[in-house]
């Protein structure tokens, strides 16, 4: 997209793929605000920049901010990591919801572009655990469950700026999954000690953590092909600036 577009997630884990894929070397870490992470990847066209701040909606809008401080904006994508709500949607999946829905206020947002076919995605202010993903799912007619896609198209709808969503989904529905909010900090960031000193005593949580970080993984790594298709149709911006690779 010949743009400057912001592509906004919660965490680095979810960004990593994308700017150090094989087929892009030409993003470049910038200093930014404590408690952010900030990239940039300059070409002929205009700026991408990746940024996350860390889970939640608070969060999401302090990596709006830092956004709008390196450059103004033409579009902003909301990116990372989603829970399964329906067990046809399985994780490794990369999709670009149709609706986007606050679970706390009832808003709805449709990004700028959408179709039919695709999911409804829920906003929600804690992560889902298995039974709250059953009632998000009959409440809402809801697929996917994330924390900050609303928040990031709240902001950018009030400022005129396009919206769009893609999501990587990390958990299938019926994942049993410990409860994490008890140990997201301030920042938006998992509290790591805490929450390791927590599993370690329930090897029931092991086999299910161990799935959650592979799966994780991949579906970041799909998301970040999606986002080169979308971003860069054809490789042309990669290929103008010498940094596009074929494999052998």
């Amino acid at each position: 997209m010949k743009a400057n577009i912001a592509i906004i997630a919660a965490l680095s884990g979810e960004l990593k793929p994308l700017v150090t894929h094989r087929t892009a070397r030409s993003w470049k870490r910038l200093p930014s605000s404590p408690g952010t992470e900030l990239w940039e990847y300059r070409h002929s066209d205009g700026c991408w920049l990746a940024v996350c701040a860390g889970m939640g909606a608070s969060r999401a809008a302090v990596a709006f901010a830092e956004a709008e401080k390196a450059m103004a904006l033409d579009a902003v994508c909301s990116v990372g990591w989603a829970g399964s709500l329906r067990d046809s949607i399985r994780a490794g999946s990369v999709l670009s919801p149709a609706l986007i829905v606050d679970a706390g206020t009832g808003e709805q947002f449709r990004p700028a572009h959408w179709v039919p076919e695709q999911p409804i995605l829920v906003s929600t202010s804690d992560v889902a655990n298995a039974i709250e993903k059953e009632r998000l799912a009959a409440s809402y007619d809801a697929s996917l469950v994330d924390m900050e896609a609303a928040t990031v198209a709240r902001i950018a709808f009030g400022k005129s700026i396009p919206f769009y969503c893609f999501k990587a989904v990390s958990d299938d529905a019926n994942a049993k999954l410990p409860d994490m909010s008890p140990f997201i900090a301030d920042s938006g960031q998992l509290r790591m000690g805490p929450f390791l000193l927590h599993v370690a005593v329930r090897p029931y949580l092991w086999n299910a953590l161990i799935d959650l970080g592979r799966k994780s993984s991949e579906a970041a790594r799909a998301l970040a092909d999606e986002l080169y298709d979308w971003l860069d149709e054809g490789a042309y911006i990669r290929r103008s600036v010498g940094d596009y690779t074929v494999d052998k």
